[in-house]
Formats: structure tokens, sequence, C-alpha cells
């Protein structure tokens, strides 16, 4: 274990420290949104321009990458995530708040996806699991921790953005610092919308529906909160409860998909999700442990039926194709995120708060019925020839470069083509990054 991990601790710390200013961010702006009285339609917008930024830079920073390499590149991104930050809490307009979002979308896609490639060259085919299961697990509690910092200080003042700053700032030392050689060329994304939907209509709407309904539900939960009278530590513990019940969730959820249909898995869980959705929008509960209670159960189905919809997709396809499968449906689910906050704004500005969870109920029903009418069409794949569950976050901002790392992704070819000739290059690319 040691000898796996040593040598991408530092990257991992940088990691660390990446996405707890994502999450910190991500939960502030609607929270300081709300405060100053911006419109909800304008609060989705902010998701809505952070998720295109984010697909954009999928497609696009790889070409900036190559042209100025790896760690110039992952420089130019951070310092520009950091001093948005900053320029964030001086610059408080919804317009300029807008179109700044976009622009961090786009850098967070940039550094996630050269801190995945470095990942990928250090990882050998015996240690990717442990490096994936980490890094996993890293941006899981990178995100919570930067979402639970709100309750110690006041989001009306400055110093969260500053501290957003900080964080970022010191997320770039680790790969400053380090002597190891560059990572191979990014991987240029390629979005095939009929194939995917070829290999399984199930998935292909099923995820862009989980993206819509998990788009809202981030983009919104936090003004859903602030307007339905919840403290702003309350409104952390709220979103941390529905990301941990989701991570808890998946693992008993897949091992049951290994052994029965996937589609009545992912009918079951959207309709546990439905159904705490439509009870949060129809009794609009005041109590702060019901709201509580609820939200864990919907976030415990809603987080969970992303990395079954993968498994279900990947069971039609061959294992080489697992990177561009998943890879195409992440991008989809990128697609689903831009769709949910531009809709769940104007429709909570119409029916209130609560109005949020009309929009996930809808979309969860809807996978429901669709996955239940699939499986009258298409037999399932036989259990002794599925792909065993792998959990796969979707929750965060993970690129397709991250799907190489997968235990599930074809094993590398030996001997490395990262190798290289030059003997002191060599000796530098094994120092720890």
């Amino acid at each position: 274990m040691r000898k796996n991990l040593l040598p991408v601790a530092a990257l991992l710390l940088g990691t660390l420290f990446l996405f707890l200013g994502n999450g910190l961010q991500s939960l502030l702006l609607p929270v300081r949104g709300t405060a100053e009285g911006y419109p909800t339609t304008v609060l989705g917008l902010l998701g809505t321009s952070w998720a295109s930024g984010f697909v954009l830079g999928c497609f696009f920073s790889p070409n900036v990458v190559k042209r100025i390499g790896h760690v110039r590149a992952f420089s130019v991104f951070t310092s520009l995530i950091a001093i948005i930050s900053l320029l964030t809490g001086l610059l408080v307009d919804p317009v300029w708040w807008i179109v700044l979002r976009a622009v961090t979308g786009f850098a967070t896609a940039g550094t996630s996806m050269i801190i995945e490639s470095w990942l990928n060259e250090r990882a050998t085919n015996e240690s990717r699991g442990v490096i994936f299961s980490l890094y996993i697990a890293i941006t899981l509690f990178g995100v919570v921790g930067g979402q639970m910092m709100i309750p110690f200080g006041e989001t009306s003042t400055t110093l969260f953005f500053m501290v957003c700053g900080i964080l970022y700032c010191v997320a770039m030392l680790p790969t400053l610092l380090s002597k190891a050689a560059s990572p191979q060329p990014l991987k240029q994304v390629r979005l095939d919308l009929r194939g995917l939907y070829r290999n399984s209509p199930v998935s292909f709407l099923g995820i862009l529906l989980v993206g819509i309904a998990n788009g809202a539900f981030g983009t919104l939960g936090a003004v859903f909160g602030r307007q339905a009278g919840l403290s702003d530590s309350t409104v952390a513990t709220m979103m941390s409860v529905a990301i941990f019940s989701g991570a808890i969730m998946q693992l008993p959820a897949g091992r049951i998909s290994d052994r029965v249909d996937r589609r009545y898995v992912l009918a079951v869980l959207a309709g546990v999700g439905a159904f705490a959705g439509l009870l949060l929008f129809l009794v609009e509960p005041s109590q702060v442990w019901i709201v509580l209670t609820l939200i864990a159960v919907y976030g415990a189905a809603a987080n969970a039926l992303y990395p079954i919809a993968v498994s279900h997709a990947n069971d039609f396809a061959t294992p080489e194709d697992f990177v561009k499968v998943s890879g195409g449906l992440l991008l989809l689910y990128g697609i689903g995120t831009i769709i949910g906050p531009t809709i769940g704004g104007p429709v909570m500005t119409a029916t209130g708060p609560y109005g949020l969870f009309m929009i996930t109920a809808c979309a969860h029903m809807l996978i429901t019925a669709y996955a239940i009418v699939r499986s009258r069409r298409r037999a399932p794949v036989p259990v002794a020839e599925r792909e065993t569950f792998s959990p796969v976050n979707a929750g965060t901002a993970t690129t397709p470069e991250s799907l190489q790392l997968s235990p599930r992704a074809a094993p590398f070819d030996e001997p490395r083509d990262d190798a290289v000739d030059d003997p002191e290059e060599e000796e530098r690319s094994n120092e720890p990054v």
C-alpha cells in the first residue's frame, strides 16, 4: 500500500485542497446570492454557467495543455480559479458572477484532467484500483469538507472568498514543486450520442435525467434551504447529508444490481427518489429533522443512480470500450447538469422553494417508467457475463480522464508508453509527484 501511494501522495494532497475550494465556493455563492436577494432564476444560471464551462473544458482544455505543457497549464487554470474566487467577493453582482462561473467551470475541468492524467501515469495495473478509490474518496471528502466550513464564518463578508483563494493557491504547490516528468498528453474527448443510445437506451436517457435532477439540486439545494428558513449551518449539513447518504448507498445497491436486472434497481431507486421529492414538494415540512431525513433518503436514492446506469451500459459494451462509453455518459451527465438549474430556477420562482423537488421528482419518475418499459423490450445480460459493479463518482468535478484509473478499464500495455530514453529524465520521472 505504501509503495503504491507514496509516489502520488503529494498530488493527492493538492487534489484535496482543490476540492475543498470547489466545495466551499459551490455552496458559498448560492447562500450569499440568496442573502443578496438575487432571483432564483439568476442563481440557477450560476450552476448552468459552471456546468457549461466544465463541459467545454473537457473538450478544449487538452489543446491548452498541448500548447504550453502540463505544469504551466495547471498553474494557469488554478490561478484563474483563485483569482475568480477573489473577484466574486469583490464584484458582488449577478451578471459578473454568471460570467465568472463559466470561466471557473472551464478551468476546473482543466485542473481535474491534468491531475487525473498525472495519476494515470503513476499508476500500474496493480495499484490503480487503490489509487482510483482513494481519488474518489478525496474528491468526496474535499467537497463535503469545503461545504462544512460555512458554519464557521459569516457568508455576508469576503472571508470565505479569501479562504477559497488560499485553498486554490495551496493546491498548486505539490505539482509546482514536483520534479516528476510531465504525464502523457491529455486524450481528446469525443461524444458519440448515437452510439451511446444504441448501446443502452436506458443508460442514455437515465444519465441525462439524473444530470438534470442532480444539477438542479446541487445548484439550487442551498437556495431552497435558505428560502425555506434554514440556517447556513443547517444548509451545509443538508447538502453534506445528501452526498454522504448517496455514497453509502452505492455499494449495497450496486451489489444487488449484480444479481438482478439493473433496470429494476434503477426503477426502484428512482421511485424512492421521486417519492421523497414529492413528499418534500407536497408536504413542505417545517421541522428541520424531517427535512434532513427526507433529504437523506433523496440523496441515497438519487446519488446511487449514476454508477448503476454506467454499469448497465458497460454490461452491453466490450471491456476495451469502457472508457469510451463511460466518458461519453459522463459528458452526457454534464449536459443534464446544464439543463437542470436552467429550468429549476424559474420553477422555484413560480411555485416556491419546494418546487425544486417537483423537478427532481419528475426526472426520477421518468427514469422509473422508462426503465420498466425497456426491461420488457430487451433481455438483461446474464449475471455470469456482467461487469462487476464499481462505484463511480459523478457528484464532483471529475472528467473522462479519471476513467483510465478505474480497475474496469483495459489493462495498461507493458512496458508503459510513458517510458523515456534519457536516464536522467527517467530518474526524475520516478520522483514522487
